[in-house]
């Protein structure tokens, strides 16, 4: 059977039921969880900032790993069509599965947002065009205008917020049952693998439309 464009984006979100009824989202319950799971902290992050709109009517959170090839081929269209559609928050989760690089480079980009240069340093490390070493982290971050010297401090000040965040990530990622990277939250539907500039927006689509039929409930 011919798989079309539209009939991969179905397929993906059914391949769990939407966060607005799942457990994973469901509203905060037990204070000892520090409610890790609930729709806030999935899509409210107070720690990681936000790209695209703040204020935009549907968020996307991606976990990403910054050695991950698919997440670099991913990064331009997602990037392209959050633009384009100007109404959409980006809540970008470093998820290192990697280990290794991957693990101080994730590090090092949230400890940027403390002059804020979070975007910037993700842009710079998910772009790099060659594979991401101990040796060459620091110049690739120093390439998006990052003060090295300043986030390496800041992450020293910061390790047990920075590695809390990080943790959070990761029992998130996998409770929604996620594989790999990258991965996806479109709205309330979990969306696991890659998307290009066409399914991101029949994703967004689909998203918009299950949020409007749940306001009329």
């Amino acid at each position: 059977m011919m798989i079309t464009r539209r009939s991969a984006v179905t397929a993906a979100l059914a391949l769990a039921p939407a966060l607005a009824t799942s457990k994973i989202l469901a509203a905060p319950t037990a204070p000892d969880e520090e409610d890790v799971l609930s729709t806030n902290a999935v899509l409210y992050d107070a720690e990681i900032p936000v790209a695209g709109n703040p204020k935009g009517d549907i968020t996307i959170v991606e976990w990403s790993d910054y050695r991950c090839p698919y997440c670099k081929k991913v990064a331009p269209d997602l990037m392209q069509v959050v633009k384009e559609d100007g109404n959409i928050r980006l809540v970008l989760k470093d998820w290192p599965i990697f280990g290794g690089v991957s693990v101080e480079a994730a590090k090092l980009v949230l400890a940027s947002k403390y002059q804020g240069k979070f975007l910037e340093a993700h842009e710079a490390l998910i772009r790099a065009p060659s594979k991401l070493t101990d040796s060459n982290l620091d110049e690739t971050l120093k390439t998006g205008g990052i003060d090295v010297a300043r986030t390496t401090k800041d992450l020293d000040a910061n390790r047990a917020t920075i590695e809390a965040i990080l943790k959070r990530n990761d029992t998130q990622a996998k409770a929604l049952g996620f594989q790999g990277t990258p991965s996806f939250i479109v709205g309330r539907f979990r969306v696991p693998g890659v998307l290009d500039v066409a399914l991101f927006k029949q994703a967004i689509k689909d998203a918009r439309a299950a949020a409007k039929k749940n306001e009329k409930k």
